[in-house]
């Protein structure tokens, strides 16, 4: 039998703020090392 948990969350001010930016900084990450994948593969043909 499987079981699950579904919670909700109810962030103040400050909490909604630093969760924005976390997630602005980890897709800035994502989108930069996606980019850099890219161009390695454009200019040498080899994934990494």
């Amino acid at each position: 039998m499987n079981k699950a948990y579904k919670f909700r969350i109810y962030p103040n001010t400050e909490q909604s703020i630093m969760i924005a930016k976390t997630f602005g900084c980890t897709r800035f990450i994502y989108n930069r090392m996606l980019s850099d994948r890219i161009e390695h593969y454009k200019t040498t043909k080899q994934s990494l």
